[in-house]
């Protein structure tokens, strides 16, 4: 159902869907954005790591308040395109929303030549929301990929607002786990862009909190996983959504480095701290 308090178009890129995005989303009924970066066509080797999947962002985008999102497919021909053009093609809900709201950042057209100044010499209102701070700075996607590959994840959080969340495929592990006394869920995170820290996390799914290693199982040797994988073992018992399909990790805290442990037991006595941790 349409808020009829709501009036205005958002428009941007929002991988994160962080605080900065929320503060200009929250002012709209309406969003523009694309499903694939426009850097990953332009200069492919200058392409961010995402936070999320496109269809993790729009989902986002809609758990903001937003009514209408149209996400469009960022090709060589939409960029080649001049910016009067793109205001043509692309801004009627611009027109029939009143006003367009983005951060101070925002262009468009080829090379980046449509800005604000643009867009209100079209007829077309624009309003610049202000970038939300964290710990003095400007909040940014950039910064937040950062934290999550530093492990860093109590800023990360800070700066979205809410946990990050990944999503993984859920397959049949080795059986490891069990043997040691803390069964675990095996994801891969094969969607996943960004160069998450191998470490343990204290984790979430389905409000059932967790630990979980990411990495690659070093202490078993010649049985370690030969690509990295998120191994949850759940404090009491798994959810019951767990299935052969996809699953749902909120990373709530980072705990340690992954480490190769010199024997099994000194493993299975560190993942007793890990869990007593939580």
């Amino acid at each position: 159902m349409r808020d009829a308090a709501r009036r205005g178009l958002a428009i941007g890129f929002f991988d994160g869907v962080h605080l900065g995005h929320q503060a200009i989303l929250g002012r709209a009924n309406a969003a523009l954005t694309f499903r694939r970066h426009p850097l990953s066509v332009l200069a492919p080797d200058r392409a961010p790591r995402l936070l999320m999947s496109a269809d993790e962002r729009i989902e986002a985008i809609r758990n903001c308040g937003v009514g209408k999102v149209v996400a469009l497919d960022f090709t060589p021909e939409l960029a080649a395109m001049s910016a009067d053009d793109f205001i043509a093609n692309y801004m009627d809900d611009a027109r029939r929303e009143g006003v367009v709201y983005c951060g101070d950042n925002w262009r468009f057209g080829r090379g980046g030549a449509g800005d604000a100044r643009l867009l209100e010499s079209h007829g077309i209102k624009v309003e610049i929301v202000p970038y939300a701070v964290h710990r003095g700075e400007r909040i940014s996607s950039t910064r937040i990929r950062a934290a999550l590959e530093a492990g860093d994840v109590a800023d990360a959080t800070a700066m979205l607002g809410r946990p990050w969340t990944v999503a993984g495929q859920v397959f049949k592990g080795k059986g490891a786990g069990a043997k040691l006394g803390f069964p675990t869920v095996n994801l891969r995170l094969d969607g996943v862009e960004i160069r998450l820290r191998r470490g343990v996390y204290a984790v979430e799914v389905c409000g059932r909190r967790g630990i979980a290693n990411y990495g690659v199982a070093p202490t078993f040797g010649d049985k370690a996983w030969e690509e990295p994988v998120l191994e949850v073992h759940f404090v009491d018992g798994a959810p019951d959504l767990i299935s052969s399909d996809a699953m749902k990790v909120s990373i709530l805290s980072f705990i340690r480095p992954e480490t190769r442990f010199s024997s099994l037991e000194e493993l299975q006595r560190q993942i007793a701290e890990d869990k007593a941790s939580i």
